[in-house]
C-alpha cells in the first residue's frame, strides 16, 4: 500500500430513518468502489472515546456495503465486558491509586487491561459476513510474515496463543440485527506489572451470575521478538487485512471526539463514562463475608458477618450480625439502614455513615468506626 493511498480519505453516506426523522451521516470522502474496505486509525487514546467510536460506526455505517478495520490504542485503562461485575474482575482501589479508569464496553467477553503497549483491532462487517476465525487469521498471518519464528495460533475460544501457552490476544464481539463487530487485543509491549496489579478482585464473598473472566498467562510480543516495532506491526496488519479480504482499502487517521465527523459521538462517550453505565449495569449480586473487628485500645477483637444484596449498583438490603457485647444492636442496625439505597461505592457509603458516627462518642464511637471501616473495605 502506497503512502498516497494511506492518506486518501473516504466518504460513506447512509440515510436512516428514526423517530420520524431521516438523516444522512457522512464519514469520509468516496474512493469509488462500494466493495472496498476502510482502515481507520484512531488518533485518540481515550478509552471512552474509542469505545464510543465503535458504537457510532456500528449504528451509523452501512456495513452491508463495506467492511471496516479500526485500529486503536488507549492510555492505561481496565475494560470489562457488558455482563461482568467490576468488583470481582479488578482491584478498584489499586486503579484509583494508579489513576486508571474503568470502562464497560457493549460487547460481551472478559476483562482486559489496556495501555499504549496494547493494540486494539475492531473488525466491522455485516452480520452475514461475521467470521471471528477469519479475522484472527489476519493477525496470525501478519505475525508469521513478520517473524516466521513466532509460533502463534488462534484457539477455539478465539484467543491467540504464543508458543501454545501464552495469551497475546483476547476477543469479544457484538452482533446486531444486520451488522457485527469483533474486537481483539494484541499485546505488543504492555505494562505487565500494572496488569497484574489491577486484574484481581476487589471484594470478597461475592455471589453472582455475572460472566467471569478466565485467567490466562500472558506475554508481550517484544519479549519474544524485541526488534518488532509498532509501525512494522501496523503495516503488516493492514496489508494482511487487504490480502485476506481482497480489498483495496485506504487508511486514514480519525478523531473520535470530532462531532462534525461523527455527530452524537460525544453523548455516546458520556454515557460510557457514567457511573450508571459502568457500575449500575452490573448484574445483581450478593455478598456474604466475615468481618474482623479490632478495638486497639482494649486489645480486643471479634468477628461479625455482613450480608448485602446489590442491584443496579445500589445496596438493596444490608444485614450486619455483630455480637451485642461488642456493639449495641441498635448501632449495627442503624449502620445497615443508612447503607440501603446508597450506591455500592466507598465514597457514597462513607458519606452516608458520617452523620451516624457524629452521633456517638467514647467506646461505641470507636467500635462503630471500626465496623464502618471494615464494611467500606469490602465495598472497595
Amino acid at each position: 500500500m502506497t503512502s498516497s493511498q494511506l492518506r486518501r480519505t473516504f466518504s460513506l453516506l447512509r440515510a436512516r430513518t428514526g423517530n420520524g426523522q431521516t438523516w444522512t451521516r457522512s464519514l469520509f470522502m468516496d474512493s469509488g468502489s462500494s466493495s472496498s474496505g476502510l482502515v481507520l486509525q484512531s488518533q485518540s487514546t481515550d478509552v471512552y472515546q474509542n469505545l464510543a467510536l465503535e458504537d457510532w460506526i456500528d449504528a451509523h455505517v452501512d456495513l452491508q456495503q463495506r467492511s471496516i478495520l479500526l485500529l486503536w490504542r488507549n492510555g492505561p485503562a481496565v475494560v470489562i465486558g457488558r455482563h461482568q461485575n467490576p468488583w470481582t474482575e479488578c482491584s478498584l482501589s489499586a486503579m484509583r491509586r494508579l489513576g486508571i479508569p474503568l470502562a464497560r464496553r457493549r460487547s460481551g467477553g472478559g476483562t482486559v487491561y489496556h495501555d499504549l503497549g496494547n493494540l486494539n483491532m475492531t473488525f466491522f462487517a455485516s452480520r452475514k459476513a461475521y467470521d471471528r476465525q477469519r479475522n484472527l487469521k489476519v493477525v496470525t498471518e501478519a505475525l508469521r510474515r513478520l517473524r516466521p519464528e513466532l509460533d502463534v495460533r488462534a484457539t477455539d475460544r478465539f484467543d491467540i496463543l504464543l508458543n501454545g501457552r501464552y495469551k497475546i490476544s483476547g476477543t469479544a464481539s457484538r452482533l446486531s440485527r444486520r451488522s457485527s463487530y469483533h474486537h481483539c487485543t494484541l499485546l505488543h509491549s504492555a505494562d505487565r506489572s500494572a496488569l497484574s496489579a489491577v486484574l484481581r478482585h476487589s471484594c470478597p464473598g461475592i455471589q453472582s451470575n455475572a460472566t467471569p473472566s478466565i485467567p490466562s498467562p500472558v506475554t508481550n510480543l517484544v519479549d519474544h521478538a524485541p526488534s518488532l516495532e509498532w509501525e512494522e506491526l501496523l503495516g503488516a496488519l493492514v496489508q494482511q487485512y487487504t490480502r485476506e479480504f481482497d480489498l483495496r482499502p485506504a487508511s486514514t487517521a480519525v478523531d473520535p471526539s470530532n462531532e462534525s465527523s461523527f455527530p452524537g459521538v460525544g453523548s455516546l462517550a458520556a454515557e460510557l463514562r457514567s457511573w450508571e453505565w459502568t457500575f449500575g449495569k452490573t448484574p445483581k449480586f450478593s455478598i456474604k463475608t466475615e468481618l474482623e473487628l479490632m478495638d486497639e485500645q482494649l486489645d480486643a477483637h471479634c468477628s461479625a458477618h455482613l450480608h448485602m444484596e446489590v442491584k443496579n449498583g445500589q445496596v438493596g438490603s444490608c444485614r450486619l450480625d455483630v455480637p451485642a457485647d461488642w456493639l449495641p444492636l441498635q448501632l449495627s442496625s442503624q449502620l445497615s439502614d443508612v447503607l440501603v439505597g446508597e450506591r455500592f461505592c466507598p465514597h457514597r457509603a462513607a458519606a452516608a455513615v458520617t452523620e451516624l458516627l457524629r452521633s456517638e462518642s467514647g467506646q461505641p464511637h470507636t467500635r462503630l468506626h471500626n465496623l464502618c471501616e471494615a464494611v467500606l473495605a469490602v465495598i472497595g
